[in-house]
């Protein structure tokens, strides 16, 4: 696990501009990916995550010229999700300048894919992407949907996560649905319940609205946390984040 907690802001990009909705739905425009990565990478951020929203949905790559445009202006490690199909996609967004690649709806159509890319890459590439629900006739209270959240599946959040770690992904990006653009803070029962069985990093996506929503999403068990419109509104600054956290006693990159 990581020894000092990150903080990464998330570009969901549609159509070459970030976005960002309540619940996955009415997105609207927050700006100009490369600007904000950017912005995101001098405020100190650790990490930045690049999710092509819409590519899954509209059956098409991920858009690899504004990946390479953003890697350019970045020197942390970046994530890409978003349209990933194959280990020529993997590899071509790692040739883009990508340092870790984000698969979800894929992999779920076909789990074989996680395996593939974690053995030809390295699990430290492979992060699963979760976009989880809360579903009362799952065996743990949450499902997984696929294509940005819009269709719901039959799996089990909790059985997914544990079935894709054996298979090689190397961190799980849980976002909670639910709780995505509501500002009403995170889902830390759902983090404490991928703490539980993950023996890999779990990072903590959907629901910040304030900084004291941050501190407890690790206690909660998460290595990381993720947001999004808090940042791209200017409501929050990455350093202001970090400061809560060192506050609360978590470690903090400087």
């Amino acid at each position: 696990m990581s020894l000092a907690t990150r903080v990464i802001p998330c570009l969901d990009v549609a159509d070459g501009r970030v976005v960002k909705g309540v619940n996955f739905l009415d997105l609207r425009d927050a700006g100009d990916p490369v600007e904000l990565a950017k912005r995101y990478a001098e405020q100190g951020a650790d990490e930045l995550t690049f999710l092509d929203v819409t590519a899954t949905v509209a059956e098409r790559d991920t858009t690899y010229d504004l990946v390479s445009r953003t890697a350019e202006q970045v020197f942390i490690p970046l994530t890409v999700g978003g349209g990933v199909r194959s280990t020529q996609d993997v590899s071509r967004l790692l040739a883009s300048g990508a340092d870790k690649v984000g698969v979800n709806s894929a992999a779920i159509a076909r789990p074989e894919l996680l395996g593939e890319i974690a053995d030809r890459f390295g699990a430290q590439v492979l992060v699963l992407s979760l976009d989880v629900k809360r579903h009362a006739g799952s065996a743990s209270g949450w499902i997984v949907t696929t294509h940005g959240g819009r269709r719901e599946t039959e799996l089990d959040a909790l059985a997914w996560a544990t079935e894709a770690i054996e298979r090689g992904a190397g961190e799980l990006l849980v976002n909670s649905i639910d709780a995505d653009g509501t500002k009403a803070g995170f889902d830390t029962e759902l983090i404490s319940a991928m703490r539980e069985i993950s023996r890999v990093p779990v990072i903590a996506s959907g629901g910040a609205g304030r900084l004291a929503d941050f501190p407890p999403a690790i206690a909660a068990g998460a290595d990381a946390v993720l947001a999004a419109s808090v940042f791209h509104n200017g409501e929050l600054t990455i350093g202001q984040v970090k400061q809560e956290l060192a506050d609360a006693g978590w470690t903090v990159r400087a």
